[in-house]
């Protein structure tokens, strides 16, 4: 499903060249739960980016369901983006204006679905996460873990293939962070493929593949043994 080959991402910082990526092998197949994890400029987030179609590689291939992104323009992959993959931040990203409801309305309004399907189906994942007594408070109304599982509906209003979660526990205490994972390994469960970036190795190990970079490359990627 997500297919990077020798893909290499440099910045220039005025005659500095900064090699943010430098040379990532990593093959993901559907249904996976991964953790990318790495300390602060190991080039987990240029990753996310790059997987998340937000950034594209300066050098190698990013394949998507074995299609080469280099081949899409923005438009496409402002598509992809919305009815592909789900995003899933530290900073919840919620309109503060808008109620639970309407905020996991958004990208399905953007995807142009009726009205009325766009209700029933926000309704229905807030109830999914937990929310369904909820849908009409706004997010200062709600705790940080409410929050983030109303960007896990969020995530899923447009049925995406691909989870990614940009530090998903990093703005909650222990007890919420850990909720929250069980909410990702939920959706795996109902054959999501999850990709969680993150700094925390206990959060990493959680998952069923840890992929530790650092300095731009991969330096391990580990596979859990499943009793």
């Amino acid at each position: 499903m997500i297919e990077l080959k020798n893909v290499k991402k440099r910045y220039e910082m005025g005659e500095n060249i900064v090699m943010a990526l430098n040379g990532v092998d990593i093959s993901i197949k559907e249904g996976e739960f991964v953790a990318i994890v790495g300390p602060s400029g190991s080039g987990k987030s240029t990753l996310m980016n790059i997987i998340g179609c937000l950034d594209v590689v300066s050098d190698g291939e990013y394949e998507l369901n074995t299609i080469p992104i280099k081949e899409y323009d923005q438009d496409t992959l402002a598509d992809i983006r919305n009815r592909q993959i789900g995003f899933i931040f530290q900073q919840f990203n919620l309109l503060n204006t808008f109620s639970a409801l309407e905020n996991v309305m958004i990208p399905m309004t953007y995807a142009r679905m009726p009205k009325a399907q766009r209700i029933e189906k926000a309704k229905e994942l807030l109830t999914l996460v937990g929310l369904g007594d909820r849908i009409d408070h706004k997010p200062t109304e709600l705790s940080g873990g409410q929050q983030q599982r109303v960007s896990i509906a969020r995530a899923l209003s447009n049925d995406p293939a691909i989870i990614l979660a940009d530090e998903p526990t990093g703005a909650l205490d222990s007890k919420t962070g850990q909720e929250v994972l069980a909410q990702l390994r939920k959706l795996n469960d109902l054959g999501k493929t999850v990709v969680i970036i993150t700094h925390d190795n206990e959060i990493a190990d959680t998952t069923d593949r840890k992929i530790t970079l650092k300095d731009g490359k991969v330096a391990s990627d580990e596979v859990k043994v499943k009793s």
